[in-house]
């Protein structure tokens, strides 16, 4: 499923906005040589209300715990960072958008470390549609488990989003695609379940929502906390719990959450059915409140959207 990127006009780079095509990194920049570089995917939603941003602040601070961990500091704050973001995506006239922010090592050093390349901030934003397909939302995906597992706790810092990371996401993307599914399942280490090439897995089990714990080889989602707090909303209990495979097999329900994924149901895993091979109606429910709060058509009593004005 190629996805090409829709250029917008302007870029934000290292505090002002520049031409798409300037943004640019040299070829022996730490960040292409040895990926060097955290980011965050970020949405803006054409809302009832005019374009907005989903969860901007709780992503930006996690983009400052991924530069944190792997001692990137920009040189900017979180209040910078959120408003650069909003800057782009009104610079470039966009009402729904897919914002990225990113903090890598630049060109100048040679060392793996990265010591003595310069720390380079980029935000870009564009047009971006459905990540899965747009049926994907409505109908589900079908999926396998992928035979790449995720990375240990004690390898990479799974709660950092960093660029790297995503060589192991790709592999586990490449396999899906190649055995013609749309994603895959990824296991830890110990074959319990971990979460998806790019985001996190819900079952549901006895009528509850279930999703594996944060331990190290997936990452602390966004939506996934969002979901922890729709279903509480909705009294449908929520609960973190260790999954073994088999688990997906027999569950009512399963379901991705991400910021590119949104909620999207899973229909099929390694070619068996999940419930009745379509939607369930847990997973209804919390699809159905997540894209009326995203659309601005119920009141955001949360405070998730950040309008760009």
């Amino acid at each position: 499923m190629a996805a090409s990127i829709d250029e917008a006009e302007y870029i934000w780079k290292n505090g002002e906005l520049i031409p798409w095509a300037d943004a640019t990194v040299h070829v022996l920049s730490t960040a292409v040589q040895f990926g060097s570089s955290v980011f965050e995917g970020i949405r803006c939603y054409d809302t009832a209300r005019g374009p907005a941003v989903f969860r901007l602040p709780e992503h930006i601070h996690r983009l400052r715990n991924s530069w944190r961990i792997y001692r990137m500091d920009p040189g900017y704050s979180e209040v910078d960072l959120v408003q650069a973001c909003l800057d782009v995506v009104r610079a470039n006239h966009l009402k729904s958008a897919y914002i990225r922010p990113m903090v890598l090592r630049g060109y100048g050093s040679m060392t793996m470390d990265g010591i003595g390349s310069p720390i380079e901030t980029v935000v870009p934003a564009w047009k971006w549609g459905a990540y899965l397909g747009k049926d994907a939302l409505a109908k589900g995906v079908d999926v396998c488990v992928s035979s790449w597992a995720r990375a240990a706790s004690n390898t990479f810092p799974g709660m950092a989003k960093a660029a790297g990371h995503y060589n192991n996401a790709a592999l586990i993307k490449m396999e899906a695609q190649r055995l013609g599914y749309v994603e895959a399942i990824a296991l830890t280490p110990n074959g319990i379940v971990s979460e998806g090439s790019g985001q996190n897995v819900f079952a549901v089990i006895d009528d509850q929502v279930v999703t594996p714990p944060i331990e190290g080889s997936n990452l602390q989602g966004i939506t996934r906390a969002s979901v922890f707090q729709i279903a509480h909303d909705l009294k449908i209990p929520v609960k973190e719990m260790l999954m073994p495979r088999e688990a997906l097999y027999s569950a009512q329900e399963l379901f991705f959450a991400g910021t590119a994924t949104e909620i999207t149901p899973i229909r099929s895993v390694d070619d068996i059915e999940i419930g009745a091979g379509a939607m369930g109606p847990i997973t209804s429910q919390i699809q159905d409140r997540f894209l009326h709060i995203i659309g601005g058509q119920i009141d955001d009593v949360h405070g998730w959207l950040t309008p760009v004005g």
